[in-house]
């Protein structure tokens, strides 16, 4: 296959990925990694570095809109990126001594869970402001975020939970190359009770950081290629644009359930080969 052949289906796979990771949530990592590597052959350390440089992107750009509508919540976000970064090192470290086959079963496994996650996602916020958490107010957690009848105020609950569910959540992205929405969505949402939406998009915002502590130990190790790295973040940071204005206006019910389906048989490729050692 030629080069420039070559460049062009990766762009375009990447430009699907990243619309179907924003809107679902799930991240364009989920796609990109095992398409690489099954589909086209790639060393699958090399496909989630490529991985990882692209959820950097997607978090510096389709991230910032949800910053600007106010429904990230920037504190959350900060806070728990200590245990996501801590997590991601770790996972990197694993990453680079753990055999090939062992990571693609792994990651399987979490492709299966991702589909889980998605398919029984709430379709809209459940408003339900809660009751204050001592920490949270401590830490000043609590916020608000805007609805279509105003602000609705929220209050952050059960930290530490929340803390241990991202340290888990960094780890999987250090050692699988994906951004870990689904755990970190899951997380924020059914742990510390946020409101979906707020969940979700603090969650774009968090990833590129997780990405990047662990991103460092892929490059040091010599497992991004920037020829591979460029056509795969240009089109997972296109298409996540595109998926965060389309998130904000449509249902995307029938999405999860094409996207569930796609991933569910990529995890079930992913452990067969695993299992049969073809990675």
């Amino acid at each position: 296959m030629h080069i420039l052949e070559f460049t062009c289906i990766v762009g375009a796979i990447s430009l699907v990925a990243g619309l179907l990771g924003a809107m679902t949530g799930l991240g364009g990592g989920v796609i990109v990694v095992p398409v690489l590597a099954i589909g086209l052959g790639v060393d699958l350390r090399y496909a989630i570095g490529a991985s990882l440089v692209s959820v950097i992107a997607t978090s510096s750009g389709a991230a910032a809109a949800f910053v600007r509508e106010g429904y990230s919540n920037l504190r959350v976000g900060m806070f728990l990126e200590i245990a996501t970064s801590l997590g991601a090192i770790f996972g990197a470290f694993l990453a680079t001594r753990v055999p090939t086959a062992g990571i693609a079963i792994v990651f399987g496994v979490v492709l299966l869970y991702s589909a889980y996650a998605s398919l029984r996602q709430k379709p809209s916020d459940t408003i339900d402001a809660g009751k204050p958490d001592r920490l949270a107010g401590w830490l000043k957690l609590d916020s608000d975020y805007p609805t279509g009848h105003g602000k609705q105020s929220y209050h952050v609950q059960r930290v530490p939970l929340g803390f241990v569910l991202m340290a888990i959540a960094g780890a999987l992205s250090g050692l699988l190359g994906i951004g870990s929405g689904a755990l970190k969505v899951l997380a924020m949402d059914q742990g510390m009770r946020l409101p979906f939406k707020v969940s979700s998009t603090t969650s774009n915002f968090m990833i590129g950081v997780t990405a990047a502590a662990s991103a460092g130990i892929y490059l040091s190790r010599g497992y991004i290629d920037p020829g591979l790295a460029m056509p795969v973040m240009l089109g997972v940071l296109a298409g996540s644009l595109v998926g965060a204005r389309v998130l904000m206006q449509t249902g995307i019910r029938v999405l999860r359930l094409v996207f569930g389906a796609v991933i569910v048989l990529m995890a079930v490729e992913m452990i067969y080969n695993g299992i049969t050692g073809k990675l």
